[in-house]
């Protein structure tokens, strides 16, 4: 069975100071109830080996933003696959439309990061999505089955099968827009088909895929009572500790 999940995308916010404190107000509020998902927050490198430390990550995972794709070397500035997972991170986002945007990530750099992510026991949340005008001119599920396949589906089964999937609107990224249920819903069946393609069903069926496009308290009970999304990945709303907790417990 797949897991229900939220994971925090915590971005380029937060002082250390101010990430250990939010990092403890998510995991005091989860000593009080008992969520119906897996509760992740993915915060900024700087901040990963503290908040490991102030966290109970049996009921919070925590993951890095990014890896670099390559595993040590004269790359200065970037933070390694084994860089990450020494801070006792489980987690990992790839391929954020933002990295793609402004960092110029290909298919083949993301490969790389995928194979370092896997060979470190990090869990990566793998992003997908269009743009605007993908969107609006109609080759959004063909944008969206490319960035899967370029980038995936040099795995096998078995690797495949450790990923967490994150579709992302990117048109809906911090515009106060968001996809109809319906329309995430299509795009999240539309996702689960092409991996059935390639893997077959089971791990098709046993694949999360999440939600990432400005999910709020106010609209996630309504995404994530579709079949096919299983969750989000959560912005802005992950910023503040009562708005997150609003959208762990619409499961």
């Amino acid at each position: 069975m797949r897991k229900n999940i939220v994971a925090g995308n915590w971005k380029m916010n937060t002082t250390l100071p101010e990430g250990v404190k939010l990092a403890e107000e998510v995991n005091n509020a989860l000593k009080t109830v008992e969520p119906k998902c897996d509760v992740i927050i993915c915060v900024p490198f700087t901040h990963l080996f503290p908040v490991n430390n102030v966290i109970d990550t049996k009921k919070l995972g925590l993951g890095a933003e990014n890896c670099a794709d390559h595993r040590s070397g004269a790359y200065t500035g970037e933070v390694s696959a084994p860089m990450v997972a020494s801070t006792g991170a489980q987690y990992v986002i790839l391929g954020h439309s933002e990295r793609r945007q402004y960092y110029g990530e290909t298919a083949e750099t993301l490969k790389e990061k995928v194979r370092l992510a896997l060979d470190n026991n990090l869990t990566p949340i793998f992003c997908i999505g269009e743009v605007l005008e993908q969107r609006e001119n109609g080759t959004y599920f063909d944008v969206v089955k490319a960035q899967i396949e370029d980038a995936l589906f040099n795995l096998s089964a078995e690797d495949f099968s450790k990923l967490i999937l994150a579709y992302e609107p990117v048109w809906a990224i911090g515009t106060g827009k968001t996809a109809t249920d319906d329309q995430a819903q299509e795009i999240h069946a539309f996702i689960r088909k092409t991996i059935e393609d390639k893997y077959g069903k089971e791990v098709a069926e046993n694949t999360s895929i999440l939600y990432g496009g400005s999910c709020k308290p106010g609209n996630a009970k309504a995404l994530f009572a579709k079949p096919d999304v299983d969750g989000g990945l959560i912005g802005g709303a992950a910023l503040d500790a009562e708005s997150f907790m609003g959208i762990v417990t619409a499961f």
